[in-house]
């Protein structure tokens, strides 16, 4: 049996000043996987808002598992279109950085 485990994180911030008015934003992603699945934490903070963060668990099969993580029956989820939204929203994020878009 192979003990395999895998880490990244990636993180990158914007801002921008429109009419006199700056906006900055800080994004952060860090993904653990290992035997047991695979764990995504997404973290975002706007200009002096608290740090919002989504934590989601997927089996070894890349199922997407909710419910209660701490010993209690997780049940699998489609991905939803909130979802889907945010990973275009990053995606794009990223390609401004790297000049694509």
């Amino acid at each position: 049996m192979s003990n395999h485990q895998s880490t990244s994180f990636s993180s990158f911030s914007s801002s921008s000043t429109s009419n006199g008015q700056s906006t900055s934003s800080h994004f952060t992603q860090s993904v653990n996987t290992n035997a047991d699945g695979t764990t995504v934490r997404h973290t975002s903070q706007n200009n002096g808002e608290p740090v919002r963060e989504q934590v989601s668990q997927f089996d070894p099969q890349g199922r997407q598992l909710v419910g209660d993580q701490n010993g209690g029956q997780a049940q699998i989820e489609d991905v939803t279109d909130a979802d889907k939204q945010y990973e275009e929203r990053i995606e794009d994020e990223y390609a401004k950085r790297e000049g694509g878009a």
